[in-house]
């Protein structure tokens, strides 16, 4: 049976690995599932994020040669993404950077992820239940707002200072990204983040098909 590695930039991604992928992915065959953080992002301060591609590279290398039951996969954000990594500089999203680290790693037990934009952008899927599940229900109608300005939540980001975690602390300074962010994700469920999210929800799919294939 097929084990998942799955590489994340932060403490939010490892814990929204551990407390809501982990059992739906074992639910669709996978022997066991786990988060690696990359790099500095193991340091306590868990800021995550900002890696060199080569050094990503060279330990997704390292496990596929490693260990032959294994499927490795990423789970980064396209906005954090340093000019290291494959096409990042002139990409207009994550299917041309991930296109191009699968050819570069050339396994086929190797299925990048880059999220568009980045976690909390997932939140955004049910605005009632986000809302809800931090105690800030007289908040809905705001992020309700926010979320009927894009087709998909995983198109909310305008620039910098835009991101769907700052419009999240605009609203709301005082939520905590690791704890609040996977509580709510938790409250939302994956069901209805894949409804809304189609890229998240295409490689949840991909990760499924691959398991049956292997």
């Amino acid at each position: 049976m097929s084990r998942l590695l799955i590489h994340v930039e932060g403490q939010t991604e490892k814990n929204f690995v551990d407390q809501l992928l982990r059992e739906f992915l074992i639910g669709h065959g996978y022997f066991s599932v786990a988060a690696r953080l990359q790099g500095h992002a193991q340091l306590k301060s868990h800021r995550g994020g900002g890696r060199a591609w080569s050094g990503v590279k060279k330990e997704i290398l390292r496990h596929l040669s490693e260990d032959e039951g294994v499927v490795v996969t990423t789970f980064v954000d396209f906005y954090g993404l340093p000019p290291s990594w494959p096409k990042r500089l002139g990409a207009t999203g994550p299917t041309q950077i991930e296109a191009e680290m699968a050819k570069e790693i050339g396994s086929g037990r190797f299925l990048p992820f880059v999220m568009m934009h980045e976690f909390e952008a997932l939140l955004f899927s049910d605005s009632a239940a986000f809302c809800g599940s931090v105690e800030r229900v007289d908040l809905e109608p705001r992020f309700a707002q926010i979320r009927t300005g894009f087709a998909s939540p995983e198109e909310i980001n305008d620039s910098p200072q835009s991101a769907p975690s700052k419009r999240i602390l605009q609203l709301m300074p005082g939520y905590q990204k690791p704890f609040d962010g996977v509580n709510a994700a938790r409250a939302i469920g994956l069901e209805r983040m894949r409804a809304e999210c189609p890229h998240f929800n295409d490689w949840l799919g991909r990760l499924v098909a691959l398991r049956a294939q292997l």
